[in-house]
């Protein structure tokens, strides 16, 4: 297995809104990138938006994660180091009305990639995962050691794949993983340059804020006022993806030094502080100048009436701690679309 540094970090999905800045981290730090993307949820001019915040480009290869075929050509003509392993479906509305499409993309493509990392003896993974592995929690801030009961198909997505990785570990001591559970990522890179720009209806808060804001959309639903909080609305753990991203490379230097190895880790990646849909639609208001129109509708099945992570373990291994806060997240968000805007 390798594990000296030198050669390049294969990003899967590296043109989506996550990916997108990890691979930009990644480019800051120094590191040689390849992304493979089959673009089917990211615009075609990310990588050279990437490249134009600089320093450096990453190269390209568009392709299914899932193709044994392109898998076995980025590993013959890439010296890869290690991988960061992003690509995948991600809506929970989504995953209930199709699970088995969910299945065939998450889990059959990280079984794909794994295999083509076993033959091309490439043994070090950071992979994304998600807090809705926790399903409806117990208590917060969550622990790592929280049980493990996602409630929708798409989080029981990312618990088989984080599982089989365990299984891949176990079976080749060589191997070494760590799986990144995140909280709730919003923001945009400080340039404006990238950022979330989903297709049609958004399914994430911010975004739908940022487009009512812009304009787009005419008001903001919040689902459910009455819940068990301050302002009953639900409160999430909102993380800039910047930091998100800076994770990553965190747990990528953790690895390429050699430790972990023989063992799959579960981070959580969060800012340990929650915020209320209220109080972050409040905060965009602020940011734009003006109040943000919203209705208050039904609570969603499935939603919890709060999420937090506990994110020392993220500390401890990596020397990680999410530094922007609510305010910055808001303001890089309303950069990224007002850039929109202007195309």
């Amino acid at each position: 297995m390798r594990v000296a540094e030198g050669g390049s970090v294969l990003v899967t999905g590296g043109a989506g809104y996550i990916g997108s800045h990890v691979v930009a981290e990644l480019l800051a730090a120094g590191r040689r990138v390849v992304i493979l993307d089959d673009f089917s949820n990211a615009a075609r001019d990310v990588p050279e938006r990437i490249a134009a915040i600089g320093p450096g480009a990453p190269e390209l290869v568009e392709g299914d994660v899932r193709d044994a075929g392109v898998l076995d050509m980025v590993f013959s003509r890439h010296e890869i180091d290690a991988v960061v392993h992003m690509a995948g479906l991600k809506a929970v509305a989504e995953s209930v009305a199709e699970p088995l499409r969910y299945m065939r993309v998450n889990v059959g493509g990280a079984v794909a990639l794994m295999e083509a990392m076993l033959a091309h003896r490439v043994g070090r993974l950071v992979f994304s995962s998600s807090a809705t592995v926790y399903g409806l929690p117990e208590a917060n801030p969550i622990p790592e050691g929280a049980p493990l009961r996602a409630v929708n198909p798409y989080g029981r997505t990312k618990l088989v794949v984080e599982q089989t990785i365990g299984e891949v570990v176990a079976a080749r001591p060589e191997f070494a993983a760590v799986s990144l559970r995140y909280f709730n990522p919003v923001g945009a890179h400080v340039s404006g340059l990238i950022g979330e720009d989903p297709r049609g209806v958004p399914n994430n808060l911010f975004p739908y804020v940022a487009q009512t804001a812009a304009g787009v959309r005419e008001r903001l639903s919040v689902f459910g006022d009455d819940y068990p909080t301050p302002d009953g609305t639900a409160i999430r753990d909102y993380i800039h993806v910047v930091d998100l991203a800076r994770g990553h490379l965190a747990a990528l230097d953790f690895l390429l030094a050699g430790e972990g190895a023989g063992r799959h880790l579960a981070v959580n990646l969060g800012r340990g502080r929650g915020h209320s849909v209220l109080e972050a639609v409040a905060a965009f208001g602020a940011a734009v100048g003006r109040a943000i129109p919203y209705a208050i509708a039904p609570r969603r099945a499935g939603d919890v009436a709060e999420s937090v992570a506990d994110a020392r373990l993220a500390a401890e291994l990596f020397g990680w701690r999410a530094g922007l806060d609510l305010r910055r997240m808001c303001a890089d968000q309303w950069a990224f679309q007002s850039r929109l805007l202007l195309r």
